[in-house]
């Protein structure tokens, strides 16, 4: 077993700098765990302590049962790829791949076995006697990549490692690298900003913030119940809407006001949201639960009128930024206005600036409280 555990760790830096603050996090066996959040928020600080670079300030590491805490990181057994690949550039790309095996002095035979299953795998083998300068940026940080897994380590640490490619190469090698570590069996703990990367290759995603963990959990119960304001404005591409809200009961059914408009709720308000009742809330509206409305108009109580005040083309789909007459919520930034954002079809062709009436599905809402950011429900 080569599980990873992270036991109410902290790393504060000599200058009184938090880097990670009371970190508890389980990586299981074999497991691919995609660590994602801001610049700085303490991503790549996890990866450091976990290989030893960097020492803990308080609480443990735990490879396979083994507390490491103190370890030096020649003992860990633990290999690391940077978003820089640190490639020696006198050695070829032999060389570089079989560094680390020549290092530990293992038989000529099998670091040539090694690093030639290796190389054909990542599509290396035709490049073996080429120096890195002479290969392009994906090539080299292939070759990174080989070097670390050549060695077949307990844990596989990859460090923003598709950050300086363009995009089709970095599709291309998030899907190897994941079929790769499938096929090693290795635990990987892969850091990223780009929640595209995360929720691609990750088996979990734990979603950093200023040195706290703030959920971990699938690729799909992250996107579909975020615990947090904050995780449910990071991820998704739009990100959920979030807006400023009242949830009242009026005798008839519950509604949700949004400064001038109001929508149904659907049902009856109960476990955490009946406490919300008459008081402000955080309402999140997902671009996919939005839609123009028909020429009937929308369902009584799920309509919203605005203006069409942005329309991004993205071949498929078009999305619609449509301003509201409420305050938007955001867990770093001052409040700004509001918007909800549609996905619609690319043959409609809404104008800027055209009013326009938007079709909310409303058992798809999910509510926050405004003070603690904290989720209270979510639709389905």
């Amino acid at each position: 077993m080569a599980d990873v555990l992270l036991d109410d760790v902290t790393r504060v830096h000599a200058d009184g700098t938090v880097a990670v603050a009371d970190l508890t996090l389980h990586v299981r066996h074999q497991e691919l765990l995609a660590i994602l959040g801001p610049s700085g928020c303490g991503k790549s600080t996890v990866l450091r302590l976990i290989a030893g670079i960097e020492p803990v300030t308080k609480g443990r590491i735990l490879i396979g049962g083994q507390d490491v805490t103190r370890w030096p990181p020649h003992q860990r057994d633990v290999a690391m790829v940077f978003e820089g690949n640190a490639l020696y550039p006198h050695l070829t790309v032999g060389r570089n791949m079989r560094f680390g095996l020549d290092m530990r002095r293992l038989p000529e035979s099998e670091i040539d076995q090694r690093v030639g299953a290796e190389s054909r795998v990542l599509g290396l083998a035709r490049l073996l006697d080429r120096l890195p300068k002479t290969l392009s940026a994906g090539q080299r940080q292939r070759v990174a990549i080989g070097r670390a897994t050549v060695r077949v380590p307990r844990v596989f640490l990859l460090d923003e490692p598709l950050t300086h490619l363009d995009e089709g190469e970095r599709v291309r090698l998030r899907s190897e690298l994941a079929q790769l570590q499938r096929g090693l069996g290795v635990t990987t703990v892969y850091v990223t900003h780009d929640q595209s990367q995360a929720m691609a290759v990750g088996d979990r995603v734990a979603v950093l913030r200023a040195g706290r963990l703030e959920q971990v959990d699938t690729p799909r119960m992250l996107y579909q119940e975020p615990a947090s304001v904050f995780v449910a404005g990071f991820l998704g591409d739009p990100a959920m809407s979030l807006l400023a809200a009242r949830l009242v009961d009026e005798g008839d059914g519950a509604w949700v006001i949004l400064g001038g408009q109001r929508l149904r709720f659907p049902g009856t308000p109960s476990g955490l949201l009946r406490g919300a009742t008459d008081r402000p809330v955080v309402v999140g509206i997902r671009a996919e639960g939005v839609t123009v409305a028909g020429p009937g108009g929308a369902r009584p109580g799920r309509r919203l009128r605005s203006t069409v005040a942005r329309v991004d083309h993205l071949g498929h789909q078009l999305l619609l930024h449509c301003p509201l007459d409420v305050p938007a919520v955001d867990a770093d930034r001052d409040p700004t206005q509001g918007q909800v954002i549609a996905k619609v079809a690319p043959w409609q062709r809404p104008r800027t600036g055209a009013p326009i009436e938007l079709e909310v599905d409303t058992g798809a809402l999910s509510f926050f409280d405004p003070a603690s950011g904290a989720a209270i429900r979510h639709g389905g």
